[in-house]
């Protein structure tokens, strides 16, 4: 492995990780700038698999081995332009988001809330007596 593959390797784990970390925050503009890092990691990922410098054509080559493979730079495009699709997308609800709401926080769900609770309420099972289910006249209600 030589000095320049260990720092684009680096570079792109370093690239994955700002990019999930910014997919994990509750601001949406934090949120779209974690795609836009992401899509930038695949790209690099998808461009550093072969050696560069190589001719497309290889005259010397034998029949089977003429052409370079046009693979990663077709998915690496095509990751291109669906990374500038959802890029877009995120800023419009970003956008719409800003409007309705003056900030762009995602908010806890209120229902997720209250039905999270009722669960860990039936997951514990029955209350346990306390001090005052023993007290004379304290008994159950």
């Amino acid at each position: 492995m030589t000095t320049l593959d260990l720092v684009m390797a680096v570079t792109i784990g370093a690239l994955f990780a700002a990019g999930f970390y910014l997919l994990l925050d509750r601001s949406l503009m934090r949120v779209l700038l974690g795609v836009i890092v992401l899509g930038h990691a695949a790209n690099l990922l998808l461009l550093t698999g072969g050696p560069s410098g190589v001719p497309p054509v290889v005259p010397s080559a034998g029949e089977g081995e003429r052409y370079a493979d046009p693979l990663p730079q077709a998915m690496a495009l095509t990751a291109i332009v669906i990374t500038f699709a959802i890029t877009t997308l995120l800023l419009a609800l970003v956008h719409r988001a800003w409007q309705l709401d003056g900030h762009d926080e995602v908010r806890d769900d209120v229902e997720d809330r209250r039905i999270g609770t009722v669960q860990d309420r039936e997951e514990s099972g029955p209350p346990l007596p306390t001090d005052r289910d023993h007290e004379p006249g304290g008994g159950p209600r």
